[in-house]
């Protein structure tokens, strides 16, 4: 039986593979990610893959290989990305997570209104990684759900 991992969706730039890298606890050098790429804990999806609808087939098939997906929307760029309902596409526990929180305070509401149109549940974590805000609540809430 395969191991299943976390599978990080968002659009480009919005701290996916930087989440990735705490999740996996490496501590090397970022790099840009064109292809998925399977890590210790995590499987990391390009930005590529949500912002082209024909590409949404392939993170529903990787989808098999996630314990738990999360769903990340930037703070400081809450465009709308993912269609409505994009969340009940997956069997896997859905987690909504709002990446830089710690800039542009006024698009909290909108960012908390994509999550909920996606179809992604509570909690929310709101991730600011200069600050460490909810990185060590997120990465509990994970692993030792994993654990039980």
């Amino acid at each position: 039986m395969r191991r299943k991992r976390i599978m990080v969706i968002g659009p480009s730039r919005c701290g996916k593979t930087t989440l990735v890298n705490v999740l996996n606890d490496y501590e090397g050098p970022l790099r840009r990610t064109p292809d998925l790429i399977y890590g210790e804990n995590t499987i990391d999806v390009p930005g590529a893959y949500i912002e082209n609808a024909w590409m949404y087939k392939h993170i529903i098939a990787i989808s098999q290989d996630a314990s738990h997906i999360l769903i990340l929307v930037d703070h400081s760029n809450c465009t709308e990305i993912y269609p409505y309902g994009f969340a009940k596409c997956f069997r896997c526990p859905v987690i909504g997570v709002i990446t830089k929180c710690d800039l542009i305070s006024e698009n909290e509401e909108k960012c908390l209104q994509q999550l909920k149109d996606i179809g992604v549940s509570e909690p929310y974590f709101h991730i600011s990684f200069p600050m460490g805000t909810e990185i060590d609540a997120l990465k509990k809430y994970l692993f030792e759900k994993d654990e039980e």
